[in-house]
């Protein structure tokens, strides 16, 4: 199966940045990552650029809230951190009921894209479980997002909250084609409490199928809500895990 690269969501370990954020990037690094995501990251640019540079890390994707902030600041930031694509992480549930609104929501993220291609940065949203669970007219209103969305605009789909929805996260990527290129890569029980979130591989997400239904990733981004352990030690398994199946592949192609 392809293998993107592998980054991580700094939401996973966002109390520990907010304690200590150089030592927290140089643990992320120390356990094998060499690509993160950062959230909210016009507020931090500066300690986070050193830190990332300090330690051999890029950014090429940063979640920030595109449609209810300064975008200039935003993309002024993500310049500095070196940040191609700004991900809008959040829109609420009320507002993926109805075509009207998904249609609205679509004009924004157009008109963010085009301020955006002033500064060389592509934008693009990430779901939830709602904009899945919503069916309009026949398809998911994410789907119909993706209908009502300019070229340049990317998803970012997080197939775990996906497969909380009731979707099979590979049929709806294929169903999605070019336009996704990132996916949130994370496992557990299909349930929405964050803490039930499991390492890669102890759930029950099929990311062997997730990874084969997208080769077009830019990259897949290992993800927390929330853990019930150490989430350093969690992330490490799931880039174990994740890693072993990029070894694996390359062991049925031998």
């Amino acid at each position: 199966m392809p293998k993107p690269l592998l980054s991580v969501q700094l939401y996973s370990v966002r109390r520990q940045l907010e304690a200590d954020l150089p030592d927290s990037i140089a643990k992320l690094a120390a356990l094998g990552f060499t690509a993160v995501e950062p959230y909210n990251f016009a507020a931090i640019a500066e300690p986070l650029a050193a830190a990332l540079s300090a330690n051999g890390l890029t950014a090429p994707s940063g979640h920030a809230p595109l449609l209810s902030a300064d975008q200039d600041e935003i993309f002024t930031a993500a310049e500095a951190l070196g940040i191609g694509t700004v991900i809008d992480p959040f829109i609420p549930e009320e507002r993926w009921q109805s075509l009207a609104d998904v249609e609205r929501t679509a004009q924004a993220l157009n008109a963010a894209a085009a301020k955006a291609a002033g500064y060389g940065i592509t934008v693009g949203y990430h779901n939830h479980w709602w904009e899945l669970e919503s069916i309009l007219d026949g398809s998911t209103a994410l789907e119909q997002l993706a209908a009502h969305l300019d070229d340049p605009v990317i998803l970012e789909v997080d197939t775990y909250w996906a497969a909380v929805s009731g979707q099979d996260p590979a049929a709806l990527l294929r169903r999605l084609g070019d336009r996704v290129k990132f996916v949130h890569l994370k496992d557990g029980p299909l349930s929405t409490e964050p803490l039930d979130q499991l390492p890669a591989g102890e759930g029950r997400v099929d990311i062997p199928a997730i990874l084969a239904a997208a080769p077009q990733l830019t990259a897949g981004v290992v993800e927390f809500d929330d853990y019930r352990g150490d989430i350093f030690e969690g992330l490490a398994k799931s880039l174990g895990y994740l890693n072993g199946l990029a070894g694996q592949a390359v062991g049925a192609q031998a």
